[in-house]
């Protein structure tokens, strides 16, 4: 296909994929259908199985606004390819959005190109009865128009003429709708016509999860190439005669698929339940002519006008609020219970806008005006006259809840090096297979063994190779893992993240809420008069404040409402306003239908507080008590956005004619948003001290507006109108203590070498403060702070570097250059000096954007990253894993979703049993639930690296039994097979997996895959000393003196000489050839052999549990021992007879005994003192530079490792990226940046790097 046909969708987003087109062909169709009934149906399976090759195979390539298929495959590392067909709508028009109003009024006109139906034949597309005759006219008159589109992962995307591609339609935001036009355009709602047209290209407003019949679920499972592989195994048995394995392994496949059939039900039924609570509910819609209807929430389109009732509801759609006030609970999407108040969207009119740019409704940026799909409002403030009303934004698939659900249905593949490995063990095992299977048909025919017997028996060996029951065994352990951590308060959503987890090897942790209290206690107010910081106060209780601006911004700068009652809302704001004494109160259903006007939120001081004023004699008592009320009405309100990291409100006190503008936030943000003379010069001073005691510091500011602004035209006004030139009031200082089991968990962390990450929203020197306080970073560590400026006024962006605790003095400045291509030198090495970064949000996005390079040294050593926006979060999760870190992420659910869902091990401290949020979600609301995912990770890895050795051992053990049998045309009996799959494999595989995890996290980190050194000499030596003893007994039993070829009539038991060998001719000889003194022994020596491997495979400490602790593997392998030794030793003739083993003289008994004692003490030795001790010593050691940076004993390591390449530097570079360059680091001489440098974004061809270093020395 030329390359130009190849089209790119969803560009630049997670979900981009490559387009190709294709039309179906007759003859290849015809030929494909010859080759499945030539292969007897093979071939529509392997077609099934690759979607690439069904396509090409039957189709030709064209053009894709021809297309009749498209072949799909996705950008990323997996590269999935996917098979959508196309298909045509007809509908009156190309584009949703196109107005068929105009043509109401007149039939007869000619309709308009884009729209050639009126909204007659508008009805007739979408199957409305009304009016046939008439429809049926106009049908004839115009031909509609043909609209091609294909689904995929309940996403329909449309054909778009202009820029030639498919694409997705979302909703309103495609349209780039401002938010002036979302009031002036979008607020009279649609006609039912406008509604049905939309419905047409955005389908039934529905998450509808399809539960699949238990027939489709198992065709998909049993077409599964597993399956399949067992069921011509199955056949080949039969052919085998081997009936009763084959009907074993047919017992074990039915069970296996019914299981997974009713566990992969469970989760659709349950996913099911959950979305459909609440998706379908009658709501009230306005109409274009001022009706309200009520109709079906699946009858909504992106533009209808939907009225949100006062006593709440769930919501259905994806809808911004353009009137009116509501109260929500997001903790669906987000986890955190806290309600949250939105507001209506800000009219920017006309005469208002001046030179300022439109601005663009987006669900991001405007997400306090948007309410949520699945999101339950609580209560709404309505308006007489005016109801609480909101234009639907996006439905369906397309809203947050059905993304969400989109991302639990369609998952990422999980890419983990196990996985990888694993594929590649069992290809190599196929590899193995096929040595035995050319080796089987030339031994055979050498022997001219008939063809029907060496087709069975070479084939029968590559059944023998891959084990039937690995990945039932391989899973066994992560359920029981996940079993373990339901057990201690912590759920999963995605099992197959358990193994990853004990890769983690960075955890970034949240801070409010996560590492310290949920709750902030008040330690007290510092005001600002005329310029100046008064002292410090302990109360704002007092009665000389009680009138004062800075109180009155404390009482009404908050998002708080009263729900039953109850004041709710962030607990900021609760403390906050607690502090004041003062009280809130909310207008009534019943009182805001008494008045035309907007009823607002008012707050006053208790009485008490207020100072006494006379009474005068001929004052009437009730103008006196009205003259005394002092209360402040809440007019509007800017809601807290972590984006802006402020809120501010504007109010009017009672009797006053001006309002008042409110505003708190960060204290660096508030203060440039005041006038500068009334910002103390002291300010930052003052604002360090706190910050580096740990105090949580916000700032408030007042101003007040002028005349000319009316109640309604600050219902419209945008919020950069009202936060500017404020006059800064002063500091309210929070005390945000740290949470009991915060410094013992990260001790735990920093001993097992686990680096952690402070990510936070708050203050920089907050941040550091409590890093500091719960040991994240060392007292006597340095603290480097990276201040980053973008490019202007012509300069290039440029880091300054500053010493958080130690001043430093400046003098001259001189120039250096930073090659990014360091030489290791090995004059005298430096002093090792242990450094942390800091930096803030935007910081942090100036250096990503400018300077590439630096950011993943900066990420090496970084230990906070404070004012951090959730997209940021995200961001730093991937630069740390683009360092080759496995990052693990607990935050409390509010503003870490993104990154709880991109690190590889995301934890959620939310009260929620199952948050969709996130991987896992844990009950205890505290951070000592990540060392338990952590130490139950690395159980379930290791318990995986066990079972996989075992069931490797097992195949190939019995592989090797099978291929000694085959040189005397022998095999094992079907029996035989019975037992060792059954009694021995079965209970021995799912018994190893039970071992808990280790008590404690040690510093050690497990294997990440199976191509390591240790686990492959682990696996070979195994294989290598079974087959030794196996060829010992298979060749020595030969050398026996009582050993013949064995017959029915042999005796070898009681008869020590040779037996008469002229009775064989009268006896019938086994056709099969399986009873026989090698066939014996060598069952003998196999079963012992299981139990020896799995014995020694079942790791126990230092990540989990002894073996012996784990009572069900100890009775299984002691049962097992038992059994063995009894049949060896004391036969029974009926489980000889149905074994179909032979009795063997004593002395061979005990010669076998010895054989199998002498196999254990080598396989121990080899693999305990050998691999284990000796090899893991010396891997370790290698690779400690992986140990990680930041953490106090990590920096030990570090250091160790940067040592080692000072002294030799021709040691092999390590694989993970954030070693390689850890080893880089240790040898720079300019790394860390000294205090006061300036490091310029300046290309410098000279020596390859894109940076310059300016330095105060």
């Amino acid at each position: 296909m030329e390359k130009e046909d190849l089209k790119v969708l969803n560009k630049g987003e997670e979900e981009e994929m490559e387009l190709q087109g294709f039309r179906l062909c007759r003859w290849r169709l015809a030929l494909v259908g010859l080759g499945v009934l030539c292969t007897g149906g093979f071939l529509l399976l392997l077609l099934y199985w690759m979607p690439e090759w069904c396509v090409k195979s039957t189709c030709v390539p064209t053009t894709a606004c021809d297309a009749e298929v498209v072949l799909l495959r996705s950008t990323d590392e997996f590269r999935r390819w996917f098979l959508a067909k196309v298909r045509v709508l007809l509908a009156p028009g190309s584009n949703p959005f196109h107005s068929l109003e105009t043509q109401t009024t007149s039939p007869a006109s000619p309709s308009s190109p884009s729209c050639p139906f009126s909204s007659s034949s508008t009805s007739l597309a979408n199957g409305d009865p009304q009016h046939p005759q008439g429809l049926s006219r106009r049908y004839v008159d115009y031909q509609p128009t043909q609209i091609r589109y294909f689904t995929l992962h309940s996403t329909k995307y449309y054909w778009n003429d202009r820029v030639q591609n498919f694409e997705v339609l979302t909703g309103l935001e495609d349209l780039h709708v401002s938010c002036a036009a979302l009031h002036s355009k979008h607020s009279r709602g649609l006609t039912r016509n406008q509604q049905e047209y939309r419905k047409l290209f955005f389908g039934v407003n529905e998450i509808e999860v399809k539960v699949p019949s238990v027939f489709k679920l198992l065709i998909k499972e049993v077409l599964n190439p597993f399956y399949i592989f067992q069921l011509c195994s199955v056949i080949l048995w039969c052919a085998d005669e081997y009936y009763y394995y084959a009907v074993a392994i047919v017992i074990m496949s039915i069970i296996s698929i019914a299981t997974s059939l009713y566990t992969i039900k469970k989760q659709y039924v349950m996913l099911h339940d959950m979305v459909a609570a609440h998706s379908i509910v009658r709501v009230s819609v306005c109409r274009a002519n001022n009706d309200v209807e009520e109709v079906l929430s699946t009858d909504l389109v992106p533009g209808d006008v939907m009225v949100i009732p006062s006593n709440g509801t769930i919501m259905p759609c994806d809808a911004v609020l353009i009137s009116g006030t509501c109260i929500v609970n997001e903790s669906m999407l987000t986890g955190e219970s806290v309600p949250v108040t939105k507001t209506n969207l800000p009219n920017q009119l006309p005469g208002d806008s001046g030179d300022e740019p439109v601005i663009a409704y987006s669900t991001e940026e405007h997400k306090r005006h948007t309410l949520f799909c699945g999101t339950n409002v609580i209560q709404t403030r309505f308006y007489t006259g005016e109801l609480v009303k909101a234009v639907v934004i996006r439905t369906g698939f397309s809203t947050a809840k059905g993304q969400l659900v989109r991302s639990i249905l369609y998952p990422k593949p999980t890419d983990f090096k196990l996985y990888r490995d694993a594929y590649l063990f069992l290809l190599c095992l196929v590899g193995v297979a096929g040595i035995g299977f050319v080796y089987s048909i030339v031994f055979s025919i050498m022997n001219k063994v008939p063809a029907k017997t060496i087709i069975i028996e070479s084939l029968d060996i590559i059944t023998i190779t891959v084990p039937p029951a690995l990945p039932a065994a391989m899973t066994a352990g992560i359920v029981y893992a996940q079993r373990r951590l339901k057990e201690i308060g912590i759920f999963c959503i995605s099992p197959q993240r358990i193994n990853i987890c004990g890769q983690i090897n960075l955890v970034c942790f949240d801070k409010t809420g996560t590492l310290t209290e949920d709750g902030l206690d008040l330690w007290g107010v510092q005001r600002v008069e005329n310029g100046r910081f008064q002292h410090s106060e302990e109360k704002a209780y007092k009665e000389n404040l009680v009138k004062s601006q800075f109180v009155a911004c404390m009482a009404t700068c908050h998002s708080l409402t009263k729900i039953e009652g109850q004041l709710s809302g962030d607990p900021l704001d609760l403390k906050m306003f607690e502090a004041t004494g003062w009280m809130l109160e909310e207008a009534t259903e019943e009182e805001t239908s008494l008045h035309n006007r907007i009823m607002p939120t008012v707050v006053r001081p208790p009485k008490q507080l207020l100072p006494p004023q006379p009474v005068l004699p001929e004052q009437d008592m009730e103008l006196y008590d009205l003259s005394s009320q002092y209360e402040i009405g809440i007019v509007r309100q800017f809601p807290f956005s972590s984006a802006l990291q402020r809120m501010s409100v504007v109010a009017r006190l009672l009797g006053e004619k001006r309002m008042d503008a409110y505003m708190k936030g960060a204290p660096e943000v508030v203060a440039r948003h005041c006038k500068t003379d009334t910002v103390p010069d002291n300010f930052p001073e003052v604002l360090e001290g706190y910050t580096k005691q740990g105090f949580r510091v916000i700032a408030l500011a007042h101003r007040r507006l002028e005349s000319k602004l009316t109640w309604h035209k600050v219902q419209n006004i945008s919020r950069e109108h009202i936060e500017t030139n404020m006059e800064f009031l002063g500091l309210i200082i929070m005390q945000n203590k740290l949470k009991s089991e915060t410094p013992g968990v990260l001790l735990e962390l920093h001993r097992a070498n686990i680096r952690t990450v402070m990510v936070t929203g708050d203050n920089m020197l907050t941040a550091v403060s409590v890093a500091r306080d719960c040991g994240m970073i060392p007292p006597q560590d340095t603290v480097i702070i990276a201040d980053a400026i973008p490019p202007h006024d012509g300069q290039t962006a440029r880091i300054t570097w500053r010493y958080a605790d130690k001043p430093s003095m400046a003098t001259c400045v001189e120039e250096v250059n930073i090659s990014l291509e360091d030489v290791c030198h090995i004059d005298e090495p430096k002093e090792q000096e242990r450094y942390h970064f800091a930096m803030n949000g935007k910081s942090f996005s100036v250096i990503s954007e400018h300077f590439p390079d630096i950011l993943q040294k900066l990420v090496l050593h970084g230990t906070v990253f404070a004012r951090m926006a959730p997209d940021q979060k995200t961001q730093l999760v991937e630069a740390l894993q683009d360092v080759d870190y496995f990052v693990g992420m607990c935050g409390d659910g509010a503003n870490d979703c993104g990154a709880l869902k991109r690190a590889h091990g995301g934890i959620s401290l939310s009260e929620l049993e199952a948050s969709v949020a996130s991987p896992f979600t844990s009950r205890t609301p505290n951070i000592s639930c990540v060392p338990s995912l952590i130490r139950e990770g690395r159980a379930a890895l290791i318990t995986s690296f066990c079972v996989f050795k075992f069931m490797a051992l097992y195949s190939i053990i019995q592989y090797i039994s099978v291929t000694l049998l085959y040189s005397i045309l022998s095999n094992l009996g079907d029996f035989q097979f019975l037992f060792i799959d059954m009694a021995i494999i079965l209970f021995i595989a799912f018994t190893m997996s039970l071992n808990p995890a280790w008590k404690e996290l040690v510093s050690r980190p497990p294997p990440s895959g199976l191509i390591s050194a240790p686990l492959l000499l682990s696996v070979l030596s195994q294989i290598l000393i079974c087959f030794g003893f196996q060829m010992l007994a298979f060749f020595w039993v030969k050398y026996q003196p009582w050993y013949a070829v064995w017959t029915p009539l042999s005796d070898a038991c009681n008869v020590s000489s040779h037996l008469n060998m002229s009775e064989l001719n009268d006896t019938e000889v086994d056709d099969h050839n399986i009873s026989n003194y090698e066939n014996t022994s060598l069952f003998y020596v196999s079963c012992f052999q299981y139990l020896i491997v799995s014995i020694i495979f079942s790791k126990g400490k230092p990540f989990r549990k002894p073996s012996y602790k784990n009572w069900p593997f100890v009775v299984t392998c002691l049962s097992l021992y038992i059994f063995l030794l009894s049949i060896m030793f004391y036969p029974a003739e009926a489980i000889d007879d149905f074994l179909e083993i032979v009795c063997v003289p004593m002395d061979w008994k005990l010669k076998l005994l010895s054989v199998i004692v002498i196999n254990a003490a080598v396989s121990f030795v080899v693999e305990t003192f050998i691999i284990d001790i000796v090899l893991w010593k010396v891997v370790f050691n290698r690779d400690k530079q992986g140990i990680t940076p930041a953490a106090p004993p990590a920096q030990k390591g570090i250091d160790l490792v940067a040592d080692k390449c000072r002294c030799c530097p021709s040691k092999v570079a390590p694989k993970a990226r954030y070693m390689h360059l850890a080893q880089e680091l240790s040898v720079d001489p300019d790394w860390p940046p000294k205090p006061t440098t300036t490091t310029e974004a300046k290309p410098c061809p000279q020596n390859g790097s894109s940076y310059q270093i300016m330095s105060n020395s």
